[in-house]
């Protein structure tokens, strides 16, 4: 067993006083001694923390004793030293910003796909009349993605809307979305179900859950995570990795933040490179007077 725990989480549930709730919530964590980052909305919470297997354990059960979250998943990773180095609890109007002008046309505790555990959607996943979907961003699919799974060009999830055109050659079909920990599943499944299609799932608590309870079969490569450790590992059964350097094409899953503040690119690149170009994804932003010091982990704290 490893010194401390990384928990993943949300629910979406009505929470009156956001806001207020937030900040005490922030406060609550910092006693604790938790780092993480978490986003209050008064539609939810979504959040990532970190710390010893007592912290965590007394954060769970803080959790637990809430009604407002009783539908709560966390999904908990051992890991050798904290995933976080700050702790961070914000008031936002969404949790998972959705870009639409009127937000509240969807709504995951209305509508929302099917939830499908780990064992039918590996059952599933494969037949014909299914088409699985991933909602992630391009520099998380490009990292490690579904056998045969269905990609969109885009850079956040609030580009999801605008990409509904493009998925109407599926509308016969069975739709499984899946995301890391399944909450942009919620909203957009809801959002698919919203726009006319009939037959929407979602692969419930996301590509984390998936391997931890099937071993994370014919998931390819690896799964960009929201904290320092930027990808884990997730299948056991018949890895691959698809990802390749920015640079010069070598097969690598080191996936970095460009050294460069101001361009902060998010891209796979191999050691030889990222000492080459001192974790930069180009020379201009090598030679950027901003850049910062390299450490070869290419993951930077951010100054909110």
């Amino acid at each position: 067993m490893k010194p401390y725990q990384t928990l993943l989480y949300y629910c979406y549930t009505p929470i009156a006083n956001a806001e207020q709730f937030a900040a005490n919530h922030l406060k609550f964590c910092k006693q604790l001694g938790l780092k993480g980052r978490i986003i209050i909305a008064d539609e939810g919470i979504n959040g990532t923390v970190s710390g010893t297997v007592a912290q965590c354990e007394a954060y769970k059960k803080h959790i637990a004793a809430d009604d407002r979250f009783g539908n709560l998943d966390f999904k908990t990773d051992e890991v050798d030293a904290p995933s976080f180095v700050k702790m961070h609890c914000r008031y936002k109007s969404e949790i998972v910003y959705s870009g639409l002008k009127n937000p509240s046309v969807i709504d995951p505790n209305r509508q929302t796909g099917i939830h499908l555990a780990a064992t039918d959607f590996l059952e599933m996943k494969n037949r014909d009349d299914v088409v699985v979907l991933d909602v992630r961003s391009n520099y998380e699919h490009s990292l490690g993605k579904f056998k045969n799974a269905v990609t969109l060009d885009i850079d956040n999830f609030r580009d999801f809307p605008t990409k509904i055109n493009e998925l109407a050659q599926y509308r016969d079909k069975k739709i499984i979305t899946y995301c890391t920990g399944g909450i942009k599943c919620e909203k957009a499944s809801a959002l698919l179900l919203h726009e006319g299609f009939k037959n929407v799932y979602q692969l419930h608590g996301g590509i984390v859950k998936y391997g931890k309870e099937v071993a994370g079969q014919d998931f390819e490569g690896k799964c960009y995570v929201f904290d320092n450790r930027i990808a884990v590992d997730v299948n056991t059964v018949n890895p691959v990795v698809i990802s390749t350097c920015l640079n010069c094409g070598t097969t690598t899953s080191k996936m970095i933040n460009c050294a460069n503040p101001e361009c902060n690119e998010h891209f796979t690149q191999c050691n030889a490179c990222g000492e080459n170009l001192d974790g930069c994804c180009s020379d201009a932003c090598k030679a950027h007077p901003r850049k910062r010091l390299y450490n070869g982990t290419g993951y930077y704290v951010k100054n909110f």
